[in-house]
């Protein structure tokens, strides 16, 4: 995406995309991590025919959790694991042995997910990569490092590693120690609108960039960018980040560390400025995504408007499924287990593909509105307002359900959150533009068209 920002100014093209497509050898899964360094090189490549070689900065947010290992020559030990592989699978109970799940919530306030960090890492903890690793980078971090030389944690991202103490905003000892994790082998940490480096020589001369160009440190997590790019008025606003994921909650000062906040499976994520993202992973429109996959693979290919057309008409909520049930955390054949996971609660299972989108919609509604409720019991912050962003701003059944589910005006947009959030903070640290979170916002409210869905 090739932002532009100045005064009054807030403007993104899309210049270039590329695909993600994760590859199996073997029994595992595993991200195509050069095939999407060479993806973000065609990308900066169309950003310099665009600008006539010119760029004011680059910055880069990304997916969490997962990360390369890199030997003591800086090379990678392999391709990153994918976190919907099933290595992790069983290791939570061996972490539990050595440090319970109240204590792990206690010192790192992040959520339960199979596939955290800190789990990774002790599944991968007898494995030879580990053994010959030197340093270890998580996902946007290492793309930050191919294309500046320059080894970094950026600090949202850390935070998803279930190795932060989230007051202190740095590494948890009393985590990673018992666990047999070397926390030396992550570079120092940094911050949203730290200085990351300049594009090497190289990268120069591959893609038609004229030097130097910066590399900022932005919300390299790209919900932490997502969050930035809310266009909220004031701070009684919940959001729900939406794509492959549906990271709904609020943003607040501090960390909620109670035992009812685990109990309740809220996530203490570090954001920008010092605030703390208090929120609950749900599924997500990873559920539609996979069943239209499913379809295509059956050769009964589907095209999405069509199909949420036809799911208007379908009854409402005469299917509904958990939207955090673990069960739909692997790919294929999503509509088989969506149909399975309705019968197993008494639920007519869908029989159609309009059914199933309305299953799918009419669940994670009610996984939002659960959140929204459970956000503000626990955190004591009133919810005036719900903000849907990312990709599920286009999906208008879903935001008016979302509305009615809730009984709260829905603000949808913009679609492009993380990256608008992205280049905000890149404008900031550049001098461009000024001031904290509420500017940031204004000026987003001010250049995007924004619809809003009444209850």
């Amino acid at each position: 995406m090739l932002g532009r920002v100045g005064p009054g100014v807030l403007e993104l093209t899309e210049v270039h995309r590329f695909p993600n497509r994760p590859v199996r050898t073997g029994s595992t899964l595993h991200w195509d991590i050069l095939a999407l360094y060479r993806g973000v090189l065609d990308g900066l490549r169309a950003a310099a025919a665009a600008t006539g070689g010119r760029l004011a900065g680059v910055g880069i947010d990304g997916w969490a959790v997962d990360y390369g290992l890199l030997d003591s020559a800086d090379e990678l030990l392999g391709n990153p694991v994918h976190y919907r592989d099933e290595r992790t699978r069983g290791t939570a109970d061996k972490v539990a042995a050595v440090i319970p799940p109240e204590e792990l919530y206690a010192a790192t306030g992040l959520q339960y997910l199979p596939f955290n960090t800190v789990y990774q890492l002790v599944a991968e903890r007898t494995g030879p990569q580990l053994a010959a690793a030197q340093q270890l980078l998580m996902i946007p971090d290492l793309i930050s490092y191919w294309l500046t030389g320059r080894a970094g944690t950026e600090i949202t991202n850390a935070s998803t590693t279930q190795l932060i103490d989230p007051r202190t905003r740095d590494w948890s000892p009393v985590v990673a120690g018992p666990l047999g994790i070397d926390l030396s082998l992550f570079p120092p940490l940094r911050s949203p609108g730290d200085h990351a480096g300049t594009l090497r020589p190289e990268v120069l001369a591959e893609t038609g960039l004229t030097g130097p160009v910066p590399v900022t440190v932005v919300c390299s997590h790209d919900t932490a960018s997502a969050v930035v790019g809310v266009p909220a008025e004031d701070e009684n606003f919940a959001y729900v980040a939406t794509g492959t994921w549906s990271l709904a909650g609020v943003e607040l000062p501090a960390p909620v560390l109670s035992e009812a906040s685990r109990r309740a499976n809220f996530t203490n994520e570090l954001g920008i400025d010092g605030t703390v993202r208090y929120l609950r992973n749900i599924m997500g429109l990873w559920l539609l995504q996979e069943c239209l996959r499913s379809w295509e693979a059956d050769g009964r290919p589907r095209d999405l408007a069509a199909l949420l057309d036809e799911a208007e008409s379908v009854r409402p909520r005469r299917s509904v499924v958990d939207a955090g049930d673990p069960e739909f955390i692997a790919p294929d054949d999503m509509p088989r287990r969506i149909a399975d996971a309705c019968v197993r609660s008494g639920l007519p299972a869908p029989r159609t593909e309009a059914e199933t989108v309305r299953c799918v919609l009419d669940s994670l509604a009610l996984a939002h509105r659960k959140a929204v409720e459970d956000v503000q019991r626990l955190s004591g912050r009133t919810v005036s307002t719900v903000h849907i962003v990312g990709g599920g701003a286009h999906n208008r059944l879903l935001c008016r359900l979302t509305a009615e589910a809730t009984g709260l005006p829905v603000v949808a947009g913009p679609a492009e959150a993380a990256a608008f959030g992205n280049v905000l903070v890149q404008a900031r640290a550049a001098g461009v533009v000024t001031g904290g979170r509420a500017e940031l916002r204004a000026l987003l409210r001010a250049t995007q068209q924004l619809r809003t869905y009444e209850p």
